[in-house]
């Protein structure tokens, strides 16, 4: 997968960038200015970046993802990643017919939802999931594939289903490593 170079990273504008951070040249991003993206993060092929959105360190969004940050902002906290074909919305049209719907339409003709979304430390949310406006993902959240977030989860839980459920507690072994990772590489 070919990525940006130093100078194409540089080009795009980003309000920051850390290190070692890479960038699929078959990304998306638009409103540059608005991204943050902390050291050894990845965005893949194929996906869109848009809006207000702040990546941590070690973030990994993988190929056709889609995450859109609108003016409320999307924050992803250090080690979460975003599986293949994710979606994480933070403004939602209202689809009861009492008001019109899409990006073509005037404000005042639409009721929409705009709220910000957090996804937490060690989060990990699994292929073809969809994320919805205002969910926090508590640190530690592992949300299984094709998955429906409407509602914030509680750490260290997995969830999984259409709407998302809680199924079990989620191990912490993983903060071991993480501090062994940190002593080594800082």
């Amino acid at each position: 997968m070919p990525y940006l170079n130093s100078e194409q990273l540089k080009n795009l504008g980003l309000k920051s960038v850390g290190s070692n951070v890479l960038i699929s040249d078959r990304a998306a991003i638009y409103n540059p200015e608005l991204l943050e993206i902390g050291d050894n993060s990845r965005i893949d092929d194929f996906c869109v970046v848009s809006g207000r959105v702040k990546i941590g360190r070690n973030i990994h969004i993988t190929i056709f993802c889609n995450v859109a940050g609108g003016s409320e902002g999307i924050v992803f906290e250090d080690f979460s990643t975003l599986a293949y074909a994710t979606h994480v919305f933070t403004q939602s049209d209202d689809y009861s017919g009492v008001t019109m719907t899409n990006s073509t339409v005037p404000a005042e003709y639409k009721n929409e939802t705009k709220m910000a979304v957090n996804i937490g430390k060690h989060s990990i949310i699994g292929a073809r999931s969809v994320i919805f406006p205002g969910v926090t993902l508590g640190e530690g959240t592992s949300v299984g594939a094709m998955s429906l977030v409407t509602k914030s989860t509680q750490p260290w839980s997995i969830y999984f289903g259409i709407p998302a459920k809680r199924i079990k507690d989620r191990s912490r072994d993983l903060l071991q490593l993480e501090q062994k990772y940190i002593d080594k590489y800082g």
